[in-house]
Order: structure tokens, then C-alpha cells, then sequence
């Protein structure tokens, strides 16, 4: 336990939510759910509430989001006491790694190394150079921590990362050693040829070769946003958004016209696709 039943009063808030932890997996009188549960079971549950975090940042939503911050600080708490259960790291163990990377990452604040140590003047560094120390501090981490193996500049990408992410990251890190396209034209160039070729393959017919083609022009379109500097993720996820807003416009639609969306015909659904881009190109003039 964190902190004994009789000083719960006099505790911090993280102490109390650690407390909780603990009696959620005490073996004796826990939760039987939280007690099945290992770091590979909860991932999934992990990642689902960073979307929700992602979400309500989205909408602007602060009180809900609030909400899902506590959530997904409670996966870090959840993952921190089955490590301390298997003898591996502690809660306090994690902060005081997170405290000593990013006083290294940020000499520019933290000129001694040290968090009490600073800067008379910060503002003076340049954006360019902060990125430049951040990235050569990084890889003189990954050079000290690498294994007995062939090294790669896209090792320290996650392999379970979202594909969308990390086809960004993927071609950020490439783009660091020079290889890259040096005009988003020729990006948009590629990304015609790639439909070109996703076309032969959907007239030939066969799925693995037209998964293959799609796959190409799906990571040429993450290429493209990168180099307006727009992050992919976003960018679909602003997509969805208006599809999400204008389909629910088309059923309210069909709904104000006595249609279930079951029986209603393609035309009528267009009708409400067109009706609700319409709406939305007045707002946006407004």
C-alpha cells in the first residue's frame, strides 16, 4: 500500500488514486476483473483512452476532458503497480526517470544538468537549435542503450504505433538523412502515379495487389500532409469529424421527411449529403 487506511485523510490526490490501485489488485478483497489484467491486456484500454483524450481536446470540451486525463493517468498508475507487484520498477521510479530525461533534453533550460540549476535568458534559442539538441541528445541516448544489433534510424519507432502516426514518423526519420522529396509538387506528382497504379490493380481485380497499390497511395497521402506540415492523424481525423457531422445532417434529413434510413433510396441520400455541404458552406461563409 501507498499509504496506510488511517492517513487516507492527509493524503495527496495521486497517493489516494495509488491507494485505490493497490486495493484493486490486493489478491485477498481486490476487484477479480483488475486482478486477471497484465501490461499486454490493458494496452488496448491504454490506447483507447489517448483517443479519448484526443477527442474531447477536439471538441473543446475541458470539463470532459478533465475527465479522460484522470483515465488515462490512472492507466500509468494502473501499469505502475503491477510492475512494483513483479519487482521490476515502482511509481516514484517513473517520475524520477521522466524528471532526469527531460532535464537532459532541455540543457537550454537547465544548463548544469540539474533541475534546480537555470538559465538567466531562454528566450534567446532559437526554435531550430532546440529541435537540433533534442534529436542529437536523443539518438546519444539510443546509441548508449543499443543492444548487440544492427542499428537503424527507425529502431526507436514504436512497432505498435497507429499506422497513420507512424507512417509520419517513419518518413520524418528518413527525411533526416536526405531522403525525401525537396518540393511537395513532385510529392503530388507521385501521388497521381500512385493512383495510376492503384487503378491497373483494381481492373486486374486481385485483393493482394490492389491492398498493396492502396497501401502505396495511403503512405504518399501521409507524405503529402508532412510536408505542409500537417500531422496525418489530425487531418483524418478532421475527415471523419465532417463526414460524422454532414451523415448525421442526411439522417436528420431523410428523418424530417418521414424516410428511415433503411428504406431510403441512394438519390435521397445524396440529396441530404449535398443539402448538409451546403449548410456548411453558408457557416462557413458566415
Amino acid at each position: 500500500m501507498v499509504v496506510a487506511d488511517d492517513a487516507l485523510a492527509q493524503a495527496t490526490p495521486i497517493e489516494r488514486v495509488r491507494y485505490l490501485m493497490a486495493r484493486l489488485r490486493d489478491p485477498q478483497s481486490g476487484c477479480p476483473w483488475d486482478l486477471q489484467q497484465s501490461f499486454k491486456t490493458i494496452v488496448p484500454f491504454t490506447i483507447e483512452e489517448a483517443y479519448e483524450v484526443a477527442d474531447a481536446i477536439m471538441e473543446e470540451d475541458y470539463p470532459h476532458l478533465q475527465e479522460e486525463l484522470g483515465d488515462l493517468v490512472f492507466q500509468v498508475v494502473f501499469y505502475a503497480q503491477m510492475a512494483e507487484e513483479a519487482g521490476h520498477f515502482t511509481f516514484n521510479d517513473i517520475l524520477a526517470t521522466l524528471e532526469q530525461k527531460l532535464v537532459r533534453r532541455h540543457p537550454h533550460v537547465f544548463p548544469e544538468g540539474t533541475l534546480e540549476s537555470r538559465v538567466a535568458d531562454s528566450r534567446a534559442v532559437s526554435e531550430e537549435s532546440i529541435k537540433a539538441n533534442w534529436d542529437a541528445i536523443k539518438a546519444e541516448e539510443k546509441r548508449r542503450n543499443q543492444k548487440q544489433k544492427a542499428s537503424s534510424i527507425l529502431d526507436d519507432i514504436p512497432a505498435g504505433m497507429a499506422a497513420v502516426k507512424k507512417a509520419q514518423k517513419l518518413q520524418k526519420q528518413a527525411a533526416k538523412k536526405g531522403f525525401d522529396w525537396n518540393d511537395p509538387n513532385k510529392v503530388v506528382a507521385k501521388l497521381a502515379e500512385e493512383i495510376d497504379e492503384l487503378q491497373v490493380e483494381v481492373e486486374q481485380g486481385t485483393p493482394a495487389r490492389i491492398a498493396d497499390e492502396l497501401g502505396d497511395l495511403m503512405f504518399c497521402c501521409v507524405n503529402l500532409a508532412r510536408h505542409y506540415k500537417l500531422d496525418a492523424e489530425q487531418v483524418l481525423m478532421q475527415a471523419n469529424q465532417k463526414f460524422e457531422r454532414r451523415f448525421r445532417y442526411l439522417e436528420d434529413q431523410l428523418r424530417s421527411q418521414g424516410v428511415a434510413l433503411d428504406d431510403a433510396s441512394l438519390e435521397q441520400m445524396e440529396a441530404g449529403w449535398q443539402a448538409a455541404k451546403k449548410t456548411e458552406t453558408v457557416i462557413a461563409d458566415d
